[in-house]
Formats: structure tokens, sequence, C-alpha cells
């Protein structure tokens, strides 16, 4: 069992928690950095995301 399916299972059932620690690390390693490395964490963020699935759905319209 990789470690990324470790992961995946220890955050099951917790998709929201799981997507603000992701954002919280990254606004933290922006913070350290002076955003010199901005573009590079937010495709690092969305990425992690993604593989934990814990991306965030868009609002449906509803009109």
């Amino acid at each position: 069992m990789s470690m990324l399916d470790k992961l995946k299972g220890l955050l099951k059932g917790h998709p929201d928690q799981a997507r603000q620690g992701v954002e919280k690390a990254g606004d933290a390693f922006d913070a350290r950095t002076q955003n010199k490395y901005q573009s590079q964490v937010d495709a690092a963020q969305r990425k992690l995301n993604e593989q934990l699935g814990t991306t965030q759905e868009p609002p449906k319209d509803q009109g």
C-alpha cells in the first residue's frame, strides 16, 4: 500500500478538513517565501487536492 493510499484512507469522510489543511500548508509556505513561488504552490495545491479527491466543486447555477 502506497503512502498516498494510506493518506486517502485516513482522510476518507473528511474532505473539507483535508482541503483546509492543504490550503493552510500552502499559505504558510507562501508566507515563508514571501509569495516568491505562489504559482507553483497553487499548482501543487490543486494537484494534491485532485490526488486526495478533495477538489471543491464549483457551485451549480440555480437559475
